[in-house]
């Protein structure tokens, strides 16, 4: 018998998270339900939960900043969780800010609990479609030991931020890789390190991947929220 997807439901209004948690559960999802981000880091830490369901106002922080905690991971699991944030305002800048931290989607309250559960089973079957490990991801093979990426049956040779920048785009092959989430998961505390210092690099990056495949681009850029793979899946 197949497991019932599992939901962690971060929501500090009890009658949102009612709401939530029995639009789920009727659809066959198993729901865990906590109130505080701290909570949240604690069952997040036990890698029991298939996708993340997080308001963005709480009352001990904030659900982007935890979207960003979970993306500059050292877990690959929790880098490549599904996060689909809630917040009251359905503003433009809201949705910006949730996707450059590495959210999968957005739904500003109020919300129909059925499009919700519909927004809940894409984000978990875009997820089964992506690799279970990053390993491998389409032509791309990794060889964490050696330090070293394989693309189209060839050995690249990478500098160190070259190589974290590709690593950590394999880690999430379907997902878009904001700017600033790619800064901390590479440059980490680096102070010179910019937006421009990211768009440099795939710059160069490119350039080496386009010597292999010179009719291909396998990184695509997405205006004004970042970076990801194109296909990972082939």
């Amino acid at each position: 018998m197949t497991a019932a997807p599992r939901v962690l439901l971060l929501e500090d209004d009890p009658a949102i998270a009612g709401t939530v948690a029995f639009a789920l559960q009727r659809e066959g999802f198993e729901v865990y339900h906590v109130l505080l981000a701290g909570e949240a880091r604690t069952e997040l830490a036990r890698g029991r939960h298939d996708l993340l369901l997080a308001d963005v106002g709480l009352p001990d922080g904030n659900g982007i900043d935890l979207c960003r905690e979970l993306r500059q991971s050292a877990d690959a699991r929790l880098r490549a969780l599904p996060v689909l944030l809630l917040t009251a305002r359905d503003e433009e800048i809201d949705r910006v800010l949730g996707l450059e931290m590495g959210a999968d989607d957005h739904m500003g309250k109020p919300f129909s609990p059925r499009e919700l559960v519909a927004r809940v089973r894409a984000l978990l079957r875009r997820s089964a479609l992506a690799p279970a490990a990053p390993a491998a991801a389409g032509r791309f093979e990794v060889d964490d030991e050696g330090r070293r990426i394989r693309y189209a049956g060839t050995w690249l040779t990478l500098t160190r931020l070259e190589h974290g920048l590709l690593r950590t785009l394999l880690a999430a092959p379907a997902r878009i890789h904001g700017r600033e989430a790619l800064l901390a998961a590479v440059w980490g505390d680096a102070t010179e390190a910019s937006d421009r210092t990211v768009d440099t690099h795939v710059k160069t990056l490119r350039a080496k991947l386009r010597e292999v495949t010179p009719n291909e681009d396998p990184i695509v850029t997405h205006r004004g929220l970042g970076y990801g793979l194109a296909d990972p899946t082939r």
